[in-house]
């Protein structure tokens, strides 16, 4: 069944796929693979914690709980409030840590991995500084 062996794929390769995606860095797996162990590294520097329970929160505290489709009828398109599905909120929390590591990087002298290892750990705290957090609480309003 092909449509959910992404949900047998171990996270952390997941959050390497995702970073892969965009632009120049199209399947790039080697680069994306050394962003994130490298991430790992400053995690485990920065909050002395094991990162792979810092990815882990990470993704809990930034998946979203509840969306807003589109429910067209009728010609008129209105919104509903549904509940996010566990495997979409996973696919969700991965997306945007890697769009916020990724638009945190651009144009900044930071690198990626210093960029996800921030992301990361502000989205484990919960903090309104990540990204993740902020576009969550968007689509949650």
């Amino acid at each position: 069944h092909k449509r959910f062996r992404k949900a047998q794929c171990p996270i952390v390769e997941r959050l390497t796929n995702s970073l892969m995606m965009h632009g120049r860095n199209n399947g790039k797996k080697l680069m994306a693979v050394r962003i994130v162990k490298h991430a790992f590294e400053i995690i485990h520097l920065l909050t002395g914690e094991n990162p792979l329970q810092v990815l882990v929160t990470a993704i809990i505290n930034s998946g979203p709980r509840e969306d807003s489709t589109r429910i067209g009828r009728a010609g008129t398109v209105r919104r509903q409030a549904v509940d996010v599905s566990p495997l979409r909120r996973v696919n969700q929390a991965i997306w945007l840590l890697c769009t916020g590591a990724r638009e945190a990087a651009f144009r900044n002298i930071k690198t990626i991995a210093e960029c996800v290892a921030d992301e990361l750990i502000n989205a484990a705290k919960g903090s309104s500084n990540s990204y993740a957090i902020k576009k969550k609480d968007e689509l949650e309003r």
